[in-house]
Order: structure tokens, then sequence, then C-alpha cells
């Protein structure tokens, strides 16, 4: 398995821009996928986006399309989410997740490690 940790969160406006990195440790060969949730104050957690760690393909929720950006960098062992054109709606506890399996990317089951979140708090 590997290990996941999280930064890159903060207090910004809206309309600002973040980007949010997950940096990946351990059995890195192992993985299928990484994917970012976020879970916003008396709701449920939810899928933002994943990316293949293999060959690179993307996937997002209908309600980021156009305004975040998953990547990788396989050589830092790195996944990014760059956030843009934020809403107060975006504000949440940002999680990374590993799936070292193919399956839906959007269900949190077929994730196995978690990493430990960081807070996105988007202002009006």
């Amino acid at each position: 398995q590997v290990q996941l940790v999280e930064s890159g969160g903060g207090v910004v406006q809206a309309g600002d821009s973040l980007r949010l990195s997950c940096a990946v440790s351990g059995r890195t060969f192992s993985l299928y996928r990484i994917g970012w949730f976020r879970q916003a104050p008396g709701k449920e957690r939810e899928f933002v986006a994943a990316i293949s760690w293999g060959y690179g393909g993307t996937y997002y929720a209908d309600s980021v399309k156009g305004r975040l950006t998953i990547s990788r960098d396989n050589t830092q062992n790195t996944v990014y989410l760059q956030m843009t054109s934020l809403k107060p709606e975006d504000t949440a506890v940002y999680y990374c997740a590993a799936s070292y399996y193919s399956g839906r990317y959007q269900d949190t089951g077929n994730y196995r490690t978690w990493g430990q979140g960081t807070q996105v708090t988007v202002s009006s």
C-alpha cells in the first residue's frame, strides 16, 4: 500500500485559485488510481476528480468540470488538484485517496487508502 499526505489548503476569496498537492509514498507500483474527494460540514463525502496512475486518464465530477484540473508528476510521486474560479460552495475538507484496482472511480468504497485531508475555505 501507499501513504498519502495532502497540502495546499487555505482560506481564499471567491474567484481565487488554489493548488492542492497529494504526496504519495510507499508501494506506488501497486497503484491504479488516485482520487480527490471533498466533504463539507453536514454533508457526505463526494467525488471531485481522479487520475489513472499509469496512463494518466482523468475523470471529473460535473460540478467541477472546467474549474478544477487534476494532474500528476510521477517523478515526484505527487498528484495535484488545481482549482480556479473558486466558489463558497467549494468550501470543504479535501482528501486524496488511492485505489489499487479498476472500478467506479467516483465510489469511495473503491479507495482503500486515504490522506488526512486539507481544509479549503472560500469566502464570498
